[in-house]
């Protein structure tokens, strides 16, 4: 791929993603194959949070969202991203991701003290958290309890 067929790709890209966030922020549903489910409701990959605002509307948006704080030093957090990705793909729940190193305040008002810490919200509201890496059951059974 040539240079200016590189920058093309990432200005499509680019393109999608602010229309993206117009449609979050106008409550309206935007198809995307990657990133929506095809039915409008919740994503089938996880939602990379951009900010305090973002996380908010995500939370507010969805009955069931798990929260992954992670780090991409984090090995245990890298263990875990295949789990993520499929309940994302598998779930009812929506999936969102916070970076805690580019959201520190985030982070540390979802209380987490170490990575990976996982919290399930139900109607915008923390119902449980989990610090460190866990299996796939662990992670179901949070989500059922919160559902």
């Amino acid at each position: 791929m040539s240079d200016s067929e590189e920058l093309d790709e990432l200005e499509r890209i680019r393109q999608q993603k602010r229309e993206e966030l117009k449609a979050k922020q106008s409550g309206e549903s935007v198809e995307s194959g990657e990133a929506n489910d095809g039915g409008g409701e919740t994503p089938t990959t996880p939602i990379e949070i951009e900010s305090q605002s973002h996380f908010e509307d995500v939370t507010a948006a969805h009955d069931v969202v798990l929260v992954d704080c992670y780090a991409d030093w984090c090995g245990p957090c890298q263990m875990m991203e295949p789990t993520i990705e499929s309940l994302a793909a598998e779930s009812d729940a929506a999936v969102a991701k916070v970076d805690v190193d580019r959201h520190q305040r985030l982070a540390q008002q979802l209380g987490a003290q170490g990575v990976p810490t996982l919290v399930v919200f139900a109607d915008g509201k923390p119902v449980e958290r989990v610090v460190g890496a866990q299996d796939r059951a662990t992670l179901d059974q949070l989500l059922q309890r919160a559902g």
